[in-house]
């Protein structure tokens, strides 16, 4: 059976994504959506449900309309997001609210949801259609849970680590791996094997999440992509924000809090202050020894997967590139 690469599945999926053209009208309501599918981004997603299939199958354009389903979807999700948000760019580019308006932001964000489910239900076996849009429908519930925790956090003065990990399984884990799940029941994969692929990608989306988490604070930023410090300067309740307050003794958490709460600082000075009071209680050695904890469960799910260690590869190869680890 012929084993894709996850750079060959990316460029073939990416160019199927490209070549899904929008010639209904009005095309007010289908140019945003080109804009948002042309930012490109990582096809993390789709390439992950590919490489499922691949570990059964190998004619994996047989499920580009599924794969392109994950990617309108996700996609659809950051134009909302960034909406809710009120952020001014993603990608490098204006946000769709920004270069259009809030009312086509919120108008073109439906028809793409609309469309996810069109392309994931396009040429689908009829006999797997109920199981794949079961995983589709409540892979799309939780994350909309996910992200209402997510609002009612920033709202909240405390926040435990457990409701933490809970949310951003719901909000980023749940698409992984339901996008594993889905490839592998197209793939014609066991039940069994369809499950151990969904805990894999849910270990492996709580590992991202909090090395965003961590690289947010002491990442490089000519490697992370961004300006480090973000997550400080918004108070966002990070993994490492509430560990910090959980960690600190009542001199730093006090410290700490009059920090979140001041209003008139240099940005430089905040970062500079509450990574130094992050430092002193120890939370970036808790935040990657947690990390290293789900990478490896992850990769102990993958294991049980019923395939040959050698199909595995370029899956287990994919991941590890990810989080930038060496097998």
């Amino acid at each position: 059976m012929k084993q894709y690469s996850s750079e060959q599945l990316m460029k073939g999926i990416h160019a199927y994504i490209g070549s899904l053209a929008y010639a209904r009208d009005p095309q007010g309501l289908y140019d945003p959506i080109e804009y948002v599918l042309d930012m490109g981004g990582k096809r993390l997603r789709p390439v992950l449900m590919l490489l499922a299939y691949n570990l059964y199958k190998e004619e994996v354009e047989r499920i580009y309309p599924q794969a392109a389903a994950i990617e309108t979807y996700h996609n659809f999700t950051l134009l909302h997001d960034d909406l809710m948000d009120k952020a001014d760019v993603r990608r490098g580019r204006p946000t769709v609210h920004k270069k259009w308006n809030e009312n086509t932001a919120i108008l073109s964000g439906d028809a793409m949801l609309i469309l996810s489910y069109r392309f994931m239900m396009d040429h689908c076996p009829a006999e797997l259609l109920p199981q794949v849009m079961e995983v589709f429908g409540q892979t799309a519930l939780e994350i909309c849970e996910g992200q209402q925790w997510d609002m009612e956090f920033e709202q909240r003065e405390e926040v435990t680590v457990d409701e933490y990990i809970e949310m951003i399984r719901l909000k980023t884990s749940v698409l992984l791996a339901g996008s594993l799940r889905i490839g592998a029941l197209l793939g014609g994969a066991s039940d069994e094997d369809a499950e151990w692929l969904y805990r894999f990608g849910v270990k492996m989306g709580l590992a991202f999440q909090l090395q965003d988490d961590y690289l947010d604070v002491y990442g490089d930023p000519a490697t992370f992509g961004k300006k480090i410090g973000g997550d400080i300067l918004c108070n966002k309740k990070t993994y490492l924000l509430i560990t910090a307050l959980q960690r600190a003794g009542q001199e730093d958490r006090h410290e700490l809090q009059r920090w979140l709460s001041a209003t008139d600082v240099r940005p430089e000075e905040k970062i500079a202050a509450v990574t130094a009071l992050y430092n002193k209680v120890g939370v970036a050695d808790c935040c990657r020894e947690r990390i290293d904890a789900y990478y490896e469960e992850g990769l102990q799910c993958l294991d049980r997967v019923s395939v040959e260690e050698t199909l595995k590869q370029p899956l287990k190869d994919y991941v590890c590139q990810l989080m930038d680890r060496q097998l």
